[in-house]
């Protein structure tokens, strides 16, 4: 097992509760502190999120690499994996899709 690192954008459309931003970061890195998948990483965050807040919208996008690419393996250092998770409005508006994945910036890494 070896890790991987990257960057997560987390985004949401408020519904009745809010919180700072700070917040959002520690929870990323909660759920970034145990040995997991990135792919459970980024739905659980997602989930949290949509279970606590109950947003009109979630979009969680991590771009990372993993050191079993770059280490050993493939060797392909540099190569990064992203995933998704888009909840709510950000699921079912192709337009408000498109511009969180872009404002994320993650997509294209």
């Amino acid at each position: 097992m070896l890790p991987f690192t990257g960057r997560a954008g987390v985004g949401s459309l408020p519904g009745e509760r809010i919180v700072g931003l700070s917040k959002l970061a520690r929870i990323v890195e909660h759920f970034a502190c145990r040995p997991q998948t990135q792919e459970l990483l980024t739905q659980q965050i997602a989930d949290w999120l949509r279970k606590v807040l109950s947003p009109r919208a979630v979009g969680v996008v991590i771009s990372a690499e993993h050191s079993c690419m770059s280490l050993r393996g493939a060797n392909t250092p540099g190569t990064s994996t992203v995933t998704s998770a888009l909840l709510g409005h950000l699921r079912d508006n192709a337009g408000a899709r498109q511009e969180f994945l872009s404002f994320s910036g993650l997509m294209n890494n």
